[in-house]
């Protein structure tokens, strides 16, 4: 591995940070992973808008856009994972958005929660990268999302995690 693609050597780490192997490929996380999807809606209560993050190009599948999230830490709820991890990655505070819903992902020896939120009523979230996980972290327009290189499981579960949030 290059230098350029190696993690910062003082990147915060805990004890669920680490591989799991999963028949004939790996995942992050021990005790599982987790992330945040956050949504904006417009002024005619559609979706509009995401978090998204451009992810390190060192990271697993890095220079591809996804949302904040990584692995779960000992005895951590995905919901608790997934709310640190965006407050961590992204400057988003946990108190600023309402849960709506979860999507679990299943593998055999891991498995990968995104919670997906609303912003709350009243708040102003601006989202920014906030630690070297990130090249970037933007509201991403659901318009822009077909010009975006999203990572590939992200890609293929939006159409179910958008479908959990309520109708307008």
């Amino acid at each position: 591995m290059s230098e350029a693609l190696k993690p910062p050597a003082d990147l915060p780490r805990h004890a669920g940070d680490e591989w799991v192997a999963c028949g004939d490929h790996r995942h992050w996380g021990l005790y599982g992973a987790a992330g945040l999807l956050l949504v904006r809606r417009g002024d005619d209560g559609v979706p509009s808008h995401l978090v998204l993050q451009h992810r390190a190009p060192w990271s697993h599948m890095g220079d591809t856009w996804g949302i904040p999230g990584g692995a779960l830490a000992p005895g951590e709820s995905a919901r608790d994972g997934a709310l640190r991890e965006a407050a961590e990655e992204a400057d988003v505070a946990a108190a600023a958005v309402v849960v709506v819903g979860e999507h679990v992902l299943r593998h055999d020896a891991w498995t990968y929660t995104t919670i997906v939120a609303e912003v709350r009523a009243g708040a102003d979230v601006v989202p920014r990268a906030a630690d070297a996980e990130s090249v970037t972290v933007r509201w991403a327009r659901m318009d822009e999302l077909g010009t975006l290189a999203l990572l590939p499981p992200f890609a293929a579960a939006l159409p179910e995690l958008l479908a959990l949030l309520p109708r307008p």
